[in-house]
């Protein structure tokens, strides 16, 4: 791969920022309260804490290869040289897709948050100025998307810090003028709510919350020095990830029962019912829905301006690898891929255009984008597997290896069975009541990457790799 085309511009800053905002947005400030409210708080923060201990041993396998061979295809390439082809081609397909439907549903969003303030202008002008300044953030240069993420990384942080310092005071009575304590955990069926199947259905909430922290393996083709910034990123993602999380979520469960309306209400853009809004609103901040409005917007223009690096960079490794038309590994003086970033850009705009023309096509394509995160999780637990048994095979020590993963073989095994438990949890209850019309929306991403799986592998013919042939060489 022509990773020489490519600037190398980000630095170890960037990198953490950029996968510790990668899971920080929409999912912990708003859509973290119906966890508590299905699962109740203890079925919430067990949730929480699983997930995040999955994808701590995701990282360390991303890790690991993204040391050893730091390429901005990421686990595309990983399978694609320590698997199979066909699950390349597919794994990359899949997470483009992902990311460029991502990319129309944030610049919606935008448009729905902007309507806080401004409930009378058109919501499709706000989506074309969101969709112009990721273009432009990202065709600038890879240093202008790395500062930008950090800006918008920095701003969910601060919000963090403050609610969590707001939450503990109002917690112990000190500010609000009410103690709560513990008492939400013991109310009613609190504090495990609803059984397994609300435990599953609240992993699955609590995933979609974590997703972006693969991110880190995408941008390490353009890393400064890989092999230091990607361990220290690592490490310093997962504690925050787990001390923001679990203790957010804490913090809204000590202070707003699970029975509460306001929470089974919350919604990606139902600003008035955020959590960390509702808890502001307690500790007597009379402004906490504008200033909440204002962190969410961030958190969403943050998730664009990812998607659209992202699935750019995943195109662009595609066409080198020869999984999409050539024409996508063009790359400008400054290492930027534009044909791939205009791309991405065209079928983002055109999906757009579907939820202001076509409503039901939008929310299918929605729909198919899914459960592609949860697939691409997979790619990459099996990619390690068999990565670190091809290096064993092959006479390899460890010791060649700049960064190791934790618990070997255990970490991508756990992480594998858990990806799986929560896909086949997506929607339990539908199989429940049989209802095939919810069944085919909530699992319409597995279909389609079997269709891309089994189209490249009967055309070429391709077959698992056998560990003594598999490619370890970091240069092609």
């Amino acid at each position: 791969m022509a990773e020489n085309e490519m600037k190398r511009e980000l630095k170890t800053r960037h990198l953490s920022m950029i996968a510790l905002g990668g899971s920080i947005g929409t999912g912990l400030f708003v859509t973290s309260g119906s966890a508590i409210a299905k699962a109740g708080p203890g079925g919430a923060l067990l949730a929480y804490c699983g997930i995040g201990i999955m994808v701590f041993f995701l990282m360390t396998s991303l890790g690991e290869m993204a040391t050893y061979l730091p390429v901005s295809g990421s686990f595309s390439t990983y399978a694609t040289r320590f698997v199979d082809p066909a699950l390349g081609f597919a794994l990359g397909w899949n997470y483009w897709f992902n990311w460029a439907i991502t990319l129309a549903v944030d610049v919606s969003t935008a448009a729905l948050v902007m309507q806080f303030w401004l409930p009378d202008m058109p919501g499709w002008i706000f989506s074309l100025v969101a969709l112009l300044l990721i273009f432009l953030i990202n065709i600038t240069s890879v240093k202008s998307f790395g500062e930008t993420e950090y800006w918008f990384a920095l701003i969910k942080v601060i919000t963090v810090i403050i609610f969590l310092g707001v939450g503990v005071l109002t917690i112990f009575g000190i500010m609000g003028g009410h103690r709560t304590g513990l008492s939400n955990f013991t109310i009613k069926k609190a504090p495990f709510v609803g059984g397994l199947p609300m435990m599953l259905s609240v992993f699955v909430v609590a995933g979609f919350s974590f997703q972006g922290t693969e991110l880190i393996g995408i941008t390490a083709g353009e890393s400064k020095t890989p092999e230091k910034s990607i361990p220290k990123a690592i490490k310093q993602v997962f504690w925050r990830i787990l001390l923001f999380y679990i203790l957010s979520i804490f913090v809204i469960a000590c202070l707003i029962p699970y029975t509460s309306p306001s929470l089974l209400g919350a919604s990606e853009t139902n600003i008035a019912v955020s959590p960390f809004t509702l808890v502001f609103k307690r500790a007597g901040l009379a402004s906490a829905a504008s200033i909440m409005n204002a962190v969410i917007l961030t958190s969403v223009l943050s998730a664009a301006n990812s998607g659209m690096y992202a699935s750019s960079r995943m195109l662009w490794s595609m066409a080198e690898d020869g999984y999409a038309a050539k024409i996508f590994a063009k790359t400008n003086k400054r290492g930027i891929p534009v044909m791939a970033l205009i791309g991405t850009t065209i079928i983002g705009a055109l999906t757009f255009m579907t939820s202001v023309f076509g409503t039901r096509i939008y929310l299918f394509l929605v729909a198919a984008s899914g459960l592609t995160g949860f697939i691409a999780w997979l790619g990459i637990a099996i990619s390690h597997y068999r990565f670190r048994r091809a290096f064993k095979v092959q006479g390899h020590q460890l010791s060649e290896l700049k960064y190791h993963a934790r618990w070997f073989p255990f970490g991508p095994i756990f992480a594998f069975l858990l990806c799986v438990i929560v896909i086949i949890g997506q929607d339990i209850q539908a199989f429940a009541h049989f209802d095939w019309t919810a069944i085919g929306i909530s699992y319409m991403s597995i279909p389609l990457f079997i269709i891309l799986y089994s189209y490249y592998k009967i055309r070429y013919k391709t077959k698992v790799i056998p560990l003594e042939k598999v490619d370890l060489s970091k240069h092609r």
